[in-house]
Formats: C-alpha cells, sequence, structure tokens
C-alpha cells in the first residue's frame, strides 16, 4: 500500500471520528485525545510507507535494535550495555541495521569524504575524552578535582 492511499484511508477514518465525536457520549475524551495524538504525529506518520525497506511498525524497528543488542552483548560477553555503544551506539547500530540489508564489499566502507569522516573522528574523540574523565573523577574524585584546579589556576595567571 503507498502512503498516499494510507493517508486517505486514515484521513477518512480522522474525519468520521470528528464528526461524531459528540454522539459518542463517555468516550468523546478518548477521541479528541487520538485526534490530537493523530496530529502532532502525522508529519512523520508515513514515512514506513514511502521509504523502501522501512519497518511498517514499532515492532518491526524494535526487532533491528534487538538485534544489535544481541550481538553486541554476544561480542563483548557482557549482559549490559558497554560504553562503546553510548560512545558509537549510533554508528554501530546504524551498521548492523544495512549489513543485514546489503552485503558490502571494502569500496563501499570507504568513506566518501574524507573531511566529514574526519569531523566523526574528532566527534568520538571529545566523547572518550568525556568518559575517560568520568572514570577518572569516580576512581578519585580529590585527585580529579585538585588536578583540576591546578589547571584553572596556571590558566589564569598572566604569561
Amino acid at each position: 500500500m503507498l502512503g498516499a492511499e494510507v493517508r486517505g484511508r486514515l484521513e477518512a477514518v480522522l474525519a468520521e471520528m470528528r464528526r461524531d465525536q459528540a454522539t459518542v457520549g463517555a468516550l468523546a475524551p478518548a477521541v479528541r485525545h487520538f485526534l490530537k495524538v493523530s496530529a502532532s504525529y502525522w508529519p512523520g506518520l508515513f514515512h514506513c510507507y514511502e521509504i523502501a525497506g522501512l519497518p511498517r511498525t514499532n515492532n518491526d524497528q524494535e526487532q533491528y535494535f534487538g538485534a544489535a543488542r544481541y550481538h553486541q552483548r554476544r561480542a563483548s560477553g557482557r549482559i549490559h550495555a558497554s560504553a562503546a555503544t553510548v560512545v558509537r551506539g549510533a554508528v554501530r547500530v546504524l551498521a548492523a541495521t544495512a549489513s543485514r540489508l546489503h552485503r558490502f564489499s571494502e569500496y563501499h566502507l570507504r568513506h566518501p569524504d574524507p573531511e566529514r569522516w574526519r569531523q566523526l573522528r574528532r566527534s568520538l574523540e571529545l566523547r572518550h575524552e568525556a568518559r575517560r574523565q568520568q572514570g577518572r573523577f569516580r576512581r578519585c574524585p580529590d585527585r580529579y578535582l585538585a588536578n583540576l584546579e591546578a589547571a584553572w589556576l596556571m590558566s589564569s595567571l598572566p604569561s
């Protein structure tokens, strides 16, 4: 079914609900809420019908995320997500999803824009550094704060 057809059918159902809203009695608040929520989701509601291969339901989408979580647990041996999932999770989930749909060669893995790739690497390095700092603080908060204070004092002194 195409997005336009689904959109038209849903518009017809919503128009009927709007028209008969006064006659449903105790269900009026539920109908009003349904109409409000439908309107708020409307802009992104039909992408799954317009983009080939995009899962139709949240359950289908959850299967992709569940598979990524399952493979990450199998590879790491951990029950919970590792820090790498936080730092590189978006890239890993995207790679896991794409690799299920298409087989990639080394040519496909080459980034088409080297500068954009460098920017991505820099942003990942910033996240890595933030995680390292958090670990240092957890291990020894007093030493971490003393080093931070010393660095701040050095930066405020005239050169």
